[in-house]
């Protein structure tokens, strides 16, 4: 069974017609970020209907992303980001929520800089839900890892750790496993782009911590606009390819998509 560790199924689906319909032909379970109620109630839509439907299930999650404040400046960012953060707590509360994410940081360009404070106050109030309640977190970050190790402590806390589009290199990765994070390890696009230090802990991390993923419909391969689901078993393909040649476990794409089944299952806890 194929496994989406993170995409956006209502972005996916303005761009591109059919697409949960292409989830369910290819038999894709998927964990879904949402931003808004829009974007959650969408989601939410489509868990239920796939559950009665006994289709591949697609499990909503949540969070305000951490390019808000960069990409909406002003009280009404601030209004926003408060409202989410209240809509965040109230889903987890309420047991709707699969993980809490993507939050994280993003401080990737100046104009994201400037909004580290911001970022900051965001990731604390989200590390408390995911820990209040018992939810994994999944994280985005760009440029920010030192941000990541200054809270270590309290994410080896957290029930499960799953950094979407891992950003790290490999001795990175084995740090946050030493000191206690129960971390997974998501591998995208990435792998395909030639992105050497992401191959390399792509093959060389325990078959026991890495996801696959999608990010659709946000890292598209070259020649296409968009991602999309039909992407993931090229991921898979590529990673075991990576694998054999690093001689690792794991190697064969078979073997690689039941090692990332049984991940994602302990990552997310939950498959309905």
């Amino acid at each position: 069974m194929f496994t989406d560790a993170h995409c956006h199924p209502f972005d996916l689906n303005r761009a591109l017609n059919g697409a949960e319909e292409e989830r369910r032909r290819l038999g894709i379970v998927c964990a879904a970020s949402a931003t808004d109620m829009e974007e959650f109630a969408y989601n939410e839509e489509l868990a239920r209907m796939a559950k009665a439907e006994n289709a591949p299930p697609l499990l909503p999650c949540f969070a305000v992303h951490p390019q808000l404040p960069a990409s909406r400046r002003g009280a009404d960012t601030d209004r926003k980001a408060q409202d989410g953060l209240a809509l965040l707590e109230s889903l987890a509360r309420e047991g709707r929520l699969a993980a809490v994410g993507e939050t994280g940081f993003d401080l990737f360009n100046g104009t994201f800089r400037e909004t580290e404070a911001i970022q900051d106050e965001l990731f604390a109030a989200h590390l408390e839900t995911a820990l209040r309640h018992g939810l994994p977190l999944v994280l985005h970050v760009r440029k920010a890892m030192h941000k990541v190790f200054a809270r270590a402590r309290s994410l080896a806390k957290c029930k499960t750790v799953i950094f979407h589009s891992w950003p790290g290199t490999a001795g990175e990765g084995q740090a946050l496993l030493r000191r206690g994070v129960n971390a997974f390890f998501s591998f995208g696009a990435a792998i395909l782009l030639n992105h050497r230090e992401t191959m390399r802990c792509c093959a060389v991390f325990s078959p026991s911590r890495i996801l696959s993923e999608t990010d659709a419909p946000y890292q598209p391969l070259r020649g296409r606009k968009y991602s999309s689901w039909e992407d993931l078993p090229r991921v898979l393909e590529a990673a075991a390819a990576l694998r054999r040649n690093a001689g690792a476990a794991a190697s064969s794409v078979e073997e690689l998509e039941t090692a990332v089944e049984t991940n994602f299952r302990a990552a997310f806890g939950r498959l309905e």
